[in-house]
């Protein structure tokens, strides 16, 4: 995620349009749309105007699947079997960084070999 994303993803605000997730995230807006209808955890709100209001949470959603389908290579399967009823994103944070370190270990074990 670049500067410009952080910066946005920092400010004290609640909701975003899909414009702005789409901006922040650096996906397509009908990127957004289909990951809606696949991932069952995904699911921002409407307004009374009918456009879609993301929450912070929803946002952060958004940034792991992007992270996950375009850096770690997951499927769409994968992804959904990763959170599978994990909704809050907590417990996914803690097992990436498990993952994370299990892959510098090994790293080091290599070297040491």
């Amino acid at each position: 995620m670049g500067s410009v994303s952080r910066k946005k993803l920092n400010s004290d605000r609640l909701f975003y349009k899909i414009g702005e997730v789409s901006t922040i995230a650096e996906v397509e807006p009908h990127v957004l749309r289909y990951w809606e209808s696949e991932f069952v955890f995904l699911k921002p709100r409407k307004n009374k105007t009918g456009q879609r209001v993301y929450s912070r949470k929803d946002l952060e959603l958004v940034l792991q699947i992007k992270d996950l389908l375009h850096k770690e290579k997951y499927t769409i399967a994968g992804v959904k079997k990763k959170f599978g009823g994990n909704v809050s994103g907590k417990n996914t944070v803690s097992i990436q960084t498990i993952h994370g370190v299990k892959k510098k270990l090994k790293e080091i074990l290599t070297i040491l070999q």
